[in-house]
């Protein structure tokens, strides 16, 4: 019975320990700051502008532009990409789109969302939105699965035509995403996240030890999540893997208890 009741709380406190780990699958992005969410957007891969998750990004523009943004995502998000764009008061019919590359220049599918929409003449605004696929740790060479890293959005318009073309647009953009938690985690990770420059960055670092001031000028992004990119050896699976060792070996104590029997009886010599 003493083993039992030692069982017992330490059930009890893998339990408590658990709860936090439950809550992290609830969504959550970083919080914007305030002030600083950038009013412009990029024309290309090189020049797209950096955007935290959490921050509502405007830029201006004309029909006919490719518009360029950049986010980080980490191991274990599921970001959400979500863009308004505000047409002009007398325009054709317009059909625009978002898409979304990786840190290899991958373009990632979007699991659902309007990626895609048509506005007809005369319409206001349009929203669209792509939820791309879990972010994984680790990877096959040969997959294409989404990784840690860098991701560029992309915002344009589809055959326009001729009298649409250069007419003045503004384009909204907000990234956030949801913390998927154990259930995504894998064995494995990178040994670096997918960032512009990171490899440059690295091997300064290994040559002058400490990294000095004239590596910055070589690393093409400076963003990364608030909390850092994630090590990836810890994940709420930990937790959930000890619950269940404690429930097997409660099983094996009560099945024991319940299979001995009474013993040996007392007018029953040993010998016999």
């Amino acid at each position: 019975m003493r083993i039992t009741r030692v069982l017992s709380t330490t059930l009890l406190a893998f339990g408590l320990a658990a709860a936090p780990a439950a809550a992290d699958s609830t969504p959550s992005a970083s919080p914007s700051k305030d002030g600083s969410a950038p009013t412009t957007a990029g024309t290309s891969f090189r020049t797209a502008t950096e955007v935290d998750q959490g921050q509502t990004a405007t830029a201006s523009g004309s029909a006919g532009d490719y518009l360029y943004w950049s986010f980080p995502a980490d191991a274990g998000q599921r970001p959400t990409v979500t863009a308004k764009v505000k047409l002009p008061e007398e325009h054709a019919g317009q059909t625009w789109q978002v898409d979304v590359y990786d840190g290899l220049r991958r373009r990632q599918a979007c699991q659902y969302g309007a990626q895609t929409r048509t506005a007809a003449s005369g319409t206001a605004s349009l929203e669209l939105a792509c939820v791309l696929r879990t972010v994984r740790a680790w990877s096959e060479p040969w997959a294409d699965d989404p990784l840690p890293g860098t991701y560029y959005v992309r915002l344009t318009a589809l055959g326009l035509k001729t009298d649409d073309l250069g007419l003045p647009v503004g384009a909204e953009l907000r990234v956030g995403s949801k913390d998927m938690g154990g259930a995504a985690a894998v064995d494995g990770s990178l040994a670096e996240p997918l960032v512009p420059g990171i490899a440059v960055k690295s091997s300064a670092e290994d040559e002058d030890g400490d990294g000095d001031d004239s590596s910055a000028s070589a690393v093409l992004s400076s963003i990364e999540p608030d909390d850092g990119w994630s090590s990836g050896w810890w994940t709420d699976r930990w937790v959930w893997t000890g619950i269940g060792g404690v429930l097997a070996a409660l099983a094996g104590i009560g099945g024991y208890a319940l299979t001995r029997g009474p013993g040996r009886p007392r007018q029953v010599p040993p010998g016999a």
